[in-house]
């Protein structure tokens, strides 16, 4: 009678895995088991942990097969499509390779429809959206290689590595069309700081010499190596693209004095604790123009204070091409935007001045930046900017010897509409570019020159929007959106109204003989 109820036991559905799962316990139970030391059991009971989800996925799958529909299928074409076979597909999982049985309703000369796949999301090349789901992150964190590691030493998938960048340009296709969703729904909640922030820069990427913008292309295919296997001095390697990189975040004032900030960069006094950026979005792409990037950021402000409640800053590092296209987006967006250029930069042409009169680093060449800093932070940068090209004509220096103090002067009295650090201060804004410039290094650089990387534009893009999704902390929510758009491209549009007809369990070929296995 033992033997009889076990025996039934097993025919019950998933037979097959809790066979697989009783020879793990009899492996566990077994003399071998308890010679193995725990990295053994780990690395066993992984393989055949994997094996398992794969037995059970693919008995699942059996149970669901063959999809059949009792109402009648009809296309997006308005076609119906009453011929009915059996088409098996296979599909590589994170658990390994399944296959699925499924009823194909077709019509002579026009394509089949396969509600089964539809019900379970499938997508049309053989990789399943969790396995992609995973090679999408790893893509954004590694090179290829790395990814292709990764996917073979954690999962009992299998994706060729001239399929992984592919993969990652399909993962990160609905990019523009998620934030585009967010738009539509209701502003975020004002609870977040006073200030919105909004910040961009520039970080180039090295290019396949056709991926280059029309300018740049141009350039580099005029350019001769002048030795063949050798560069000569002063000749670049490779030419490259530029990409725009943008944040958009919300942040509490912080009130603070010219001379706080000069004592803190001096170490007299211990820097105050700063307010964290809330709700921090970054995000850059090499495809898209500057004006676009920066129009996109302005979109995502106006999101998030739809009736220009907060206090608008835009943050940039004095670049004039980045100016221009604020000012002009300000005046089209209607939008009161107090334009700030980074302290920074500011500081890092006052050193350059100094080193004129001070060419040894000491405490005459502190002193001297010391104190045009904190006359800029007051306010006074065309009086320092006035100052110092008069010490340097005081001191008769050739225009050789003087230029980086002219670069200086030119360069305060030329921002100074963007340079009135003392009211900055008094409202509690941010004057430095920290948010951006870190963005352009763990978005862009880190991952984009990796040794010896040379880019095409569609897989630069595609990893520069998922290393964006994970900065932003919104890959998950962006996953999701993606399935469902992946659902809808691949299955829901074929079908007549957008309706997929539902699927039944009826074992489809016990019924209809007639039917033919397609392989």
């Amino acid at each position: 009678m033992a033997a009889t109820l076990a025996m039934s036991s097993f025919e019950r559905p998933y037979g097959q895995g809790r066979r697989y799962f009783e020879n793990i316990v009899s492996l566990l139970n077994s003399g071998k088991g308890s010679e193995m030391d725990l990295s053994e059991l780990e690395r066993e009971l992984k393989k055949r942990g994997q094996e398992l989800m794969r037995i059970l996925l693919q008995e699942h799958l059996d149970s669901r097969s063959p999809g059949r529909c009792d109402e009648p299928v009809s296309g997006a074409d308005g076609v119906e499509r009453p011929r009915v076979r059996l088409q098996e597909r296979k599909a590589e999982t994170v658990f390994g390779t399944v296959q699925a049985s499924r009823a194909g309703y077709g019509q002579e000369g026009i394509n089949s429809l396969h509600p089964l796949d539809a019900e379970l999301n499938l997508p049309p090349e053989r990789y399943s959206l969790e396995l992609r789901r995973l090679g999408a992150e790893e893509a954004a964190k590694n090179s290829f290689d790395e990814t292709l590691e990764t996917i073979a030493k954690t999962t009992a998938g299998h994706i060729p590595k001239r399929q992984v960048e592919e993969l990652a340009k399909r993962a990160a296709q609905d990019f523009d069309d998620f934030y585009a969703m967010r738009q539509c729904k209701p502003g975020k909640d004002d609870a977040t700081g006073p200030v919105l922030v909004i910040t961009a820069d520039g970080k180039g990427v090295v290019m396949h010499v056709q991926d280059l913008r029309e300018q740049t292309r141009k350039a580099a295919e005029k350019r001769k190596q002048k030795m063949g296997k050798r560069l000569s001095q002063g000749e670049k390697r490779d030419s490259k693209r530029m990409a725009t990189v943008a944040a958009v975040y919300t942040t509490d004032t912080f009130e603070r004095t010219a001379e706080d900030l000069v004592a803190e960069a001096s170490c007299v006094i211990a820097k105050a604790k700063r307010p964290r950026p809330e709700q921090k979005r970054v995000w850059a792409s090499i495809e898209k123009s500057p004006e676009q990037v920066i129009e996109d950021a302005f979109d995502e402000g106006c999101h998030r204070d739809p009736n220009h409640e907060k206090h608008w800053v835009a943050l940039v590092d004095g670049n004039n091409n980045q100016l221009d296209i604020l000012k002009r987006m300000v005046r089209e967006k209607g939008v009161d935007v107090t334009i700030i250029v980074d302290i920074i930069h500011v500081i890092e042409y006052l050193w350059k001045a100094g080193r004129v009169f001070h060419p040894k680093s000491g405490p005459e060449l502190e002193n001297w930046v010391r104190h045009r800093l904190l006359g800029v932070l007051q306010g006074k940068a065309g009086l320092m900017a006035g100052g110092m090209r008069r010490s340097a004509t005081r001191k008769k220096l050739s225009d050789e010897a003087r230029k980086p103090v002219d670069t200086c002067a030119a360069y305060l009295l030329n921002k100074s509409p963007y340079l009135h650090y003392d009211r900055y201060l008094c409202l509690g804004f941010p004057i430095a570019t920290g948010v951006i410039e870190g963005a352009c290094r763990h978005l862009v650089k880190d991952r984009m020159e990796i040794t010896g990387a040379k880019w095409r534009l569609t897989g630069a893009e595609a990893v520069l929007r998922l290393r964006a999704l994970r900065s932003s902390k919104d890959f998950d929510e962006y996953w999701a959106f993606h399935e469902a758009c992946e659902y809808k491209r691949n299955h829901q549009d074929l079908y007549a109204g957008g309706v997929v007809p539902p699927t039944s369990n009826s074992p489809l070929a016990s019924e209809h003989s007639h039917l033919k296995v397609i392989k």
